[in-house]
């Protein structure tokens, strides 16, 4: 099943990959909203999940959407998992359209031009992650990964974002994300956007991680300061 993503990935970007492109990695975009106002456009590709995640230059979250996803040609086919602004799409196949150009590539119809910031590296834990254990006091639960509930995680090699949606009630949840660094076992999110609490923009935050058996294993503190410790699997 990965070799038929991965090839599917190869052939429908070929267009990107001529222009010295990767298809998968960190996109960043600009656009303004209804009344003028500077927006940034935030999108992670991964191997099987996009997020595209649109906030201003203040780090006030707008909006997000996002889910798996299929190339074939110059088409990007959406299966949209959350969505929100409008969640009624979640559930339906989205379809866009993809013109390479000299710094990345152009969307439509959403009009936006994105330009590559990383393509996977330097961060160890490129993907989409979804929450499957959390503990509790000493008490350790597990999340299995078809559960309508769920919290995703998408890691370029320096961009993350995390997603908290409900697949058959469609709801959102909330969302936060921004840069990251993995060294020496500590990996460090710097929040750029967090559609809960505006006030922990600009906060950085540590935590140890290692990878065990394919899982990611991740503690430390909370941006509340509670102690966390989270298991994330692809």
């Amino acid at each position: 099943m990965k070799t038929r993503t991965l090839l599917t990935l190869v052939l429908g970007w070929f267009s990107l990959l001529i222009s010295a492109q990767s298809p998968l990695g960190g996109w960043q975009a600009a656009t303004t909203d209804s009344n003028g106002n500077k927006l940034n456009v935030s999108s992670i590709v991964t191997e099987t999940h996009q997020v595209i995640t649109w906030y201003d230059i203040s780090g006030n979250f707008v909006k997000t959407m996002g889910g798996s996803w299929t190339i074939y040609g110059d088409r990007w086919q959406l299966n949209v998992e959350f969505d929100s602004e409008t969640p009624e799409n979640v559930g339906s196949n989205k379809e866009f359209t993809i013109i390479p150009n000299a710094e990345g590539y152009h969307l439509l119809p959403l009009g936006l031009t994105f330009k590559q910031i990383d393509n996977g590296y330097p961060g160890k834990l490129m993907g989409a992650w979804q929450m499957t254990g959390r503990k509790r006091g000493e008490e350790m639960t597990s999340r299995p990964i078809n559960q309508a509930r769920r919290t995703l995680k998408l890691l370029s090699g320096r961009r993350f974002q995390w997603i908290a949606f409900n697949v058959e009630t469609k709801e959102f949840f909330g969302t936060g994300g921004g840069t990251y660094t993995t060294k020496d076992g500590t990996y460090t999110e710097n929040i750029e956007f967090f559609s809960r609490d505006r006030s922990r923009v600009g906060a950085s935050l540590a935590f140890t991680y290692e990878l065990i058996d394919g899982h990611w294993h991740h503690s430390g503190l909370s941006s509340k300061g509670s102690p966390i410790y989270e298991i994330w699997s692809k």
